[in-house]
């Protein structure tokens, strides 16, 4: 197959997996059915199979670019941070901008967790223990550099707790509200990481 082929076929897997999570938002995994999914994308339903066998493949393909953007992104702001603290900063602005300008795509992954087939879950979900486990280095470097800092908590609880609150964006956010993405991202950044500041 040619590069070109190559290129055209991933430009149609992207394709599919965009439309397919905006239908699971509204209607649900289990509600939609791949002839829904075909006639939505514009394909036959041998030709959507052509691309992927089943409407779990489907899913597994969402969690897997959905955290593998994730990483790439955390990992290319740690490296630009000028310190943990904006590393950390940053991390959760941008949590929270791609979550408001994703929503549609959160929900599926947030909702529809339980969906995905058992073999595959763990692999999936080791990508997301990765992206955490990127935030809670930043946290620690910055704790070992600052030991007057008394966080209260394991760093880890810490973490959660962050992405917690910003992963809850895809709930609430509104387009038309006083605050865009990135706005409310540092926002919010700035009131989570208020108790790491040094003393003084």
């Amino acid at each position: 197959m040619t590069e070109t082929a190559l290129s055209r076929a991933d430009l149609q897997r992207a394709r599919v997996t965009s439309v397919s999570a905006q239908i699971f938002s509204r209607r649900g995994f289990r509600a939609t059915s791949m002839n829904e999914i075909a006639a939505a994308v514009g394909l036959s339903k041998p030709t959507l199979y052509h691309y992927f066998r089943s409407k779990e493949e489907l899913l597994v393909r969402i969690y897997s670019d959905v955290l593998d953007e994730s990483l790439e992104m955390g990992r290319h702001t740690v490296a630009g941070a000028a310190t943990p603290l904006d590393a950390i900063r940053d991390l959760i602005t941008s949590r929270v901008v791609y979550t408001c300008e994703h929503q549609a795509l959160l929900k599926v992954c947030f909702e529809e967790e339980h969906e995905l087939p058992p073999e595959l879950a763990g692999e999936v979900l080791s990508r997301r223990r990765a992206f955490e486990r990127l935030f809670v280095a930043a946290l620690e470097r910055h704790l070992a550099e600052h030991p007057d800092v008394r966080l209260g908590m394991a760093p880890k609880v810490y973490v959660n707790m962050c992405l917690g609150a910003v992963n809850w964006c895809y709930k609430w956010y509104g387009a038309s509200g006083p605050n865009t993405p990135e706005e409310l991202g540092r926002q919010m950044a700035a009131t989570l990481t208020a108790s790491l500041e040094a003393p003084g």
